[in-house]
């Protein structure tokens, strides 16, 4: 696909990192431990403002003891495979990269032969997700700027005029096994409240955690269809609501949806897979040396995971560099009108059904210009991403032999030309 579109992603993970703006709120208000005391008020037309979010942090003897306890559980945690020494699968990395850039994109489906590394690369981008700004103490990782992302206790709290603590912490990545059930998936009632304090009280479940976050569902063509209404309930309203055991309480469940799947083992229902934003085709490495080095890096892993990972730290590291310097830079790329205008007539020309599409490949584009550190989006940057936006929208004819893919790429060149 790379040489189709005469663009890889390798070549655009070594461009040099566009430099942002520091934040004010980085590793030396959690890592030092300082106290910071401030906030932003939202000015109303009346000149006051509405409310007020406190920042602040603990002080520096207990900040040096949560950040050396935090190192200990992260040493003790499951040695995640470094997203810088994944071989190979470029398209497959560039979509999960530009959701983490945009997570308006919609997320990513992963289609392909078992034994690709499809989990392995989505798990291994748990250690480049930037920090983002959460309420201290909120099971929904509410957003002390954005009303549309608060819990109701939040923005009860809000009404009121009451402080925000407010503290950094990573985007999660939640992980929805198969076998789940609703009531975990959804939330329910808190039992040991009910039998202990006599009070009906509601205990979030993988939604609540996932707002905000990564939603991962490995094999995701073999989740139960009960499930899956639940998912595409949450992913279209962007809200979870529960009604059970006289429990009527709604959340915010915003998340970037990630799914893999072998396509052998059944089709994904047409309805879900149309809420994915972009959709990544894996397939097994031919060239033999390349397989070589796949399994001699596995094997270094798995002999001294610690020594591997140190290995590899300056390219992580440069990868999450560029990652935060794309998001601060995103509001600021521009794609001219006669190109949103070329993108509508590749959708309408495919027969693609609703504006999704256009929608998707417009911020896809986008955040591939941000990931270049360029503030307009150039055609180059719509013919590497519009195939991974539009190939799973297309009706499909069981007669046809042609990839999608290749069907999109080539009317792209039609109308672009």
């Amino acid at each position: 696909m790379a040489t189709i579109l005469g663009t890889s992603s390798s070549a655009i993970l070594a461009s040099k990192p566009f430099s942002a703006p520091s934040l004010s709120l980085t590793s030396s208000g959690l890592s030092f431990g300082r106290k910071y005391y401030g906030g932003t008020g939202l000015v109303s037309k009346k000149g006051r403002p509405q409310f007020h979010v406190a920042v602040a942090s603990v002080a520096t003897d207990i900040g040096s003891v949560e950040k050396a306890q935090k190192a200990a559980a992260k040493e003790s945690q499951r040695p995640v495979y470094p997203f810088a020494a994944i071989v190979g699968q470029d398209e497959m990395k560039l979509c999960l990269l530009l959701n983490v850039i945009d997570p308006k994109i919609g997320g990513v489906m992963i289609m392909g032969d078992r034994g690709t590394g499809k989990s392995t690369t989505v798990r291994s981008l748990v250690d480049l997700l930037p920090e983002i700004k959460v309420v201290s103490g909120d099971p929904y990782n509410s957003d002390p700027e954005d009303p549309e992302s608060m819990g109701i206790e939040v923005r009860e709290s809000v009404v009121k005029g009451e402080d925000l603590t407010v503290v950094l912490t990573k985007i999660n990545m939640v992980d929805l096994p198969l076998g789940a059930t609703e009531d975990r998936v959804c939330g329910t009632i808190d039992i040991e409240k009910a039998l202990t304090e006599g009070v009906k009280a509601f205990e979030p479940g993988l939604l609540a955690k996932a707002n905000r976050g990564i939603l991962y569902v490995d094999e995701v063509n073999l989740l139960d269809d009960h499930l899956v209404d639940v998912l595409l309930d949450s992913a279209a309203s962007g809200w979870n609501t529960v009604e059970r055991e006289g429990i009527s309480i709604s959340h915010p469940a915003r998340f970037i949806l990630i799914g893999s799947g072998n396509p052998e083992e059944g089709e994904l229902r047409p309805q879900l897979l149309d809420r994915f934003g972009m959709h990544a085709q894996v397939g097994t490495v031919r060239d033999a040396e390349l397989r070589v080095k796949i399994v001699e890096e596995r094997a270094r892993f798995d002999k001294n995971p610690k020594e591997f990972r140190k290995s590899y730290m300056a390219e992580q590291e440069k990868l999450q560099q560029q990652i935060s310097s794309a998001r601060s830079f995103l509001s600021s790329v521009q794609i001219d009108h006669d190109l949103k205008v070329k993108i509508s007539k590749v959708c309408s020309e495919l027969n693609v059904d609703g504006l999704r599409g256009d929608i998707v490949t417009n911020r896809a584009a986008k955040a591939l210009a941000a990931l270049k550190g360029r503030e307009h989006v150039t055609a180059e940057d719509i013919a590497t991403v519009i195939p991974n936006c539009l190939r799973h929208r297309l009706r499909k004819d069981p007669l046809e032999s042609i990839d999608s893919g290749l069907l999109v790429s080539e009317k792209f060149y039609e109308v672009f030309s």
